[in-house]
């Protein structure tokens, strides 16, 4: 083993693999990983082509290449992040053993950075802390790491300050990325992806196996690598230490030039997009981009670098080492309370959220008060309040969509979290639910307070109760349905287009544009009119203010029960309480179906992940022979 050690650059840096302390790092080795997406035809396309490697504890590994070479999908594979449109093959291995990473072994920080951009960088972390740290620590314990942490990552100068996003401006994008960092560490993983980093390379990873795809690097940032990984088209192009890399580009005729930046001369000289011809300096003749690669690509297969990287990669293979096990984290209850008041806190501060609404709910239900005030019981005034109630019922509810926006950064938020396993998603149901509670009561009291009495509807408490409840309860099902359209269209103009379509067609169908009788029953009675909430809306509403009131005809009087049944031609057989538990009971199959589809989410990509996979030894035989075991490493959560 000394023998090896003297083979390898900064010896001195480097101990043999049995004087390591196993305990404190992970190994990760890759050998002829294979990756290929299907275009639209079904045809494999190869991403990745039989690339090996390998990282190790202390050190930082640098995956570059030009755009599309495949780094963010190798990071993404061996993370176990890989979509499931992609067919991989290869072996996979985590200290010479087939097995998975499991929550506070690996921590992946994305390259856009997810952040709750309400809140400061101290709490941020905290509240990051608080989720991912075990129940055994006490809060000051997780308060004292997470302060750590921020001074760990520089973050000293700005702990107070907002993180900032599209409204109000907070920290720069350096330190965004510094705050997604320091989020991940927390939990002290020995394996840590880094997809893109900007900043953040240059503070202490002791122990921490660190992989980093990164585009192009200053000087300053490349001289922190220890090992470089060069990807060209899916194939590597040099795997080493990053001090012998000028001299593999140097001994095929493509030294870097003098005070020129290292990784800006090897990406120019592999990147195909700007095609051109490139001066040897083994030949007067020079080669296009795509030669110099097939050059490159050639000579580090016959290198000593490429047999010192399979060598080592067997060494490690060979180890046997420990079995990465599961960290501990925050209870069910914790989580549950953590996740609520962040949310709470977040909902406060981001006007977008409620604040806007409120203003907005405010100033629809003065013009509800002023057109309709003081009405009174006239036949004419049927229709009137009516025309008010289904007004309140449909197109005040509907302005609930306009939290679209908010919605989807959480779910984005929720997503990146979830994917490093911060926490379920039994507990971030709970907490949003919880948290909105009362800020959907404010914006339903008072705004129905003034359109109640400014119209002069039927007075009495238990009227004006129900009224408000009624209007609450359709607040949280718009809510409820627009989260479940977030979780499945995550995008802002289409998600918003189809929650309104969703709810015009709701309104259409609820017996008021048509009454029931006259509804086809194809398809908008049957289901439509039964599904959609506003028929128990407008239901409830007509029953809550039309019984019990009279309505003058010229010298005839019509009772409201008469009004209900006839005028409106709705069914007296049930009471407006069971309209309201109806609506209740909507409003807890919408949050239980959100719940559900986030979940069946999780289960499906693997499912489609696997079956791909087995299909792609099959398709992958007849493009090239590839090796037929696979092992995908996949993130646990808890």
């Amino acid at each position: 083993m000394a023998k090896e050690v003297e083979m390898l650059p900064r010896h001195e840096e480097v101990v043999s693999i049995e004087t390591r302390d196993h305990e404190q790092g992970v190994y990760l080795t890759w050998e002829d990983l294979t990756v290929l997406a299907s275009n639209n035809e079904g045809v494999p396309r190869v991403i990745l082509d039989a690339v090996t490697g390998y990282a190790q504890p202390g050190e930082i590994l640098a995956i570059m290449g030009p755009s599309g070479c495949g780094k963010s999908t190798l990071l993404d594979t061996l993370a176990g992040r890989l979509g499931s449109g992609m067919r991989q093959s290869g072996n996979i291995l985590v200290n010479g053993r087939r097995q998975a990473l499991a929550f506070g072994t690996s921590a992946y920080v994305t390259q856009e950075d997810i952040l709750m951009t309400t809140l400061t960088v101290r709490e941020a972390v905290y509240y990051s802390a608080q989720l991912q740290l075990p129940q055994s620590m006490t809060k000051s314990e997780k308060k004292e790491r997470a302060e750590m942490s921020i001074r760990e990552m520089g973050l000293q100068e700005v702990i107070d300050t907002k993180i900032g996003g599209r409204i109000s401006k907070g920290i720069s994008g350096g330190q965004k990325r510094r705050v997604s960092i320091c989020m991940e560490v927390l939990t002290r993983p020995r394996l840590l992806f880094l997809d893109e980093p900007t900043s953040g390379l240059d503070t202490r990873h002791d122990r921490i196996t660190v992989m980093a795809s990164i585009h192009q690097p200053s000087s300053e940032v490349f001289e922190l690598f220890d090992n470089l990984c060069l990807l060209s088209s899916g194939k590597t192009v040099y795997f080493g230490r990053t001090g012998l890399a000028a001299e593999f580009f140097s001994r095929n005729g493509f030294p870097c030039p003098t005070l020129r930046n290292p990784s800006d001369h090897y990406l120019r000289t592999i990147n195909k997009d700007f095609d051109k011809d490139i001066e040897t300096g083994c030949s007067d003749k020079p080669v296009t981009t795509a030669e110099v690669i097939d050059i490159l690509v050639h000579s580090f297969k016959m290198s000593n670098s490429c047999q010192e990287t399979k060598r080592r990669v067997a060494d490690i293979c060979n180890m046997e080492g420990e079995l990465v096990k599961s960290g501990s984290q925050a209870s069910f209850k914790t989580q549950c309370m953590v996740l609520t008041k962040r949310s709470f806190l977040n909902m406060y501060r981001d006007l977008g959220y409620y604040w806007l609404r409120f203003v907005i709910y405010m100033a629809l239900c003065l013009c509800i008060g002023t057109i309709y005030y003081d009405i009174d019981y006239s036949y004419g005034s049927i229709q009137a309040r009516g025309s008010m109630l289904m007004f309140v019922a449909g197109f005040l509810t509907f302005m609930s969509i306009g939290g679209f926006p908010s919605f989807v950064e959480e779910m984005k938020i929720f997503r990146r979290e979830r994917l490093n396993g911060h926490y379920g998603v039994t507990p971030f149901v709970i907490g949003n639910t919880l948290s909105s509670i009362p800020y959907l009561g404010l914006v339903s009291i008072i705004p129905a307070a003034i359109a109640y009495y400014l119209v002069g509807l039927q007075r009495g408490a238990e009227h004006f109760i129900y009224f408000t409840v009624v209007l609450y309860v359709c607040m949280i099902l718009v809510e409820s349905l627009m989260m479940i359209v977030a979780s499945i269209v995550p995008d802002y103009l289409m998600g918003i287009i189809t929650g309104a379509g969703i709810l015009g067609v709701m309104m259409l169908s609820g017996g008021f544009f048509r009454l029931k009788n006259d509804i086809p029953k194809p398809v908008w009675r049957y289901p439509m009119y039964y599904i959609g909430f506003h028929t128990y809306a407008n239901e409830g509403y007509f029953k809550n203010e039309f019984l019990g009131l009279n309505f003058k005809n010229g010298t005839e009087n019509i009772s409201g029960e008469e009004v209900v049944r006839n005028y409106w031609e709705m069914d007296l057989s049930y009471s407006k309480w069971f309209d309201l538990a109806v609506l209740i009971g909507m409003v807890v199959l919408y949050r239980v179906l959100f719940l559900i589809i986030i979940k069946s989410g999780e289960k499906v990509k693997p499912m489609i992940r696997d079956y791909f996979g087995k299909r792609a030894t099959k398709q992958t035989r007849q493009v090239m022979v590839l090796p037929s075991t696979m092992s995908p490493i996949n993130v646990s959560s808890c």
